[in-house]
């Protein structure tokens, strides 16, 4: 089926058909619609997963360890400085070899205050151990989404995914989206 969609309402379109068991989330510009989307499709029963609210991003990325040690697919998402605040459990993740999905949704970070698009947030965590890949377009989001678990879950890998898409530039751009059927992804 063809969808109009944001790298973002994509992304969650990829995460929905993937089935996480557990999304913890915490909302930042410009990532807060793939969450948002995600909530939704909790709340339709489109998604059978467990919608942890958290208080942060630092929590965001905790509860996602805790899902994924206890078995769990486990999903989260973030941007920026909530990257950067999380920092301290990206380690904690990979060392325990958490097969978590992370959307980054890749923007400057502060200061000055700065919500221009770039990509030093995820650049600067290179080294945490996680995978990180970056989509070009909507559709690249959605087929990364899917990607990313089968990727982090494989038992030769089991190492968390950060799939990031450009901050306002994908995030919210609209484009005409392929969504393959539940059997097929």
């Amino acid at each position: 089926m063809k969808k109009f969609l944001s790298g973002n309402e994509a992304f969650a379109e990829g995460i929905r058909l993937a089935r996480p068991e557990v999304i913890s989330a915490y909302p930042i510009t410009p990532q807060t619609i793939v969450v948002e989307r995600l909530s939704e499709m909790v709340e339709d029963g489109s998604l059978k997963a467990e919608y942890v609210h958290v208080e942060s991003e630092h929590s965001a990325l905790s509860c996602a360890i805790g899902a994924s040690a206890a078995g769990a697919r486990a999903f989260t998402a973030t941007s920026s400085q909530g990257l950067l605040y999380m920092a301290e459990c990206l380690y904690y993740a990979s060392g325990g070899r958490f097969p978590i999905v992370m959307m980054n949704a890749d923007r400057s970070t502060a200061l000055p205050w700065n919500i221009y698009g770039d990509q030093r947030d995820s650049l600067s965590q290179l080294d945490s151990g996680w995978i990180q890949a970056y989509a070009e377009n909507a559709q690249e989001a959605l087929d990364l989404a899917l990607m990313s678990y089968k990727i982090a879950e494989d038992k030769r890998v089991s190492t968390p995914f950060m799939a990031n898409l450009d901050g306002f530039v994908l995030t919210h751009t609209y484009e005409t989206v392929d969504i393959p059927e539940r059997e097929q992804a």
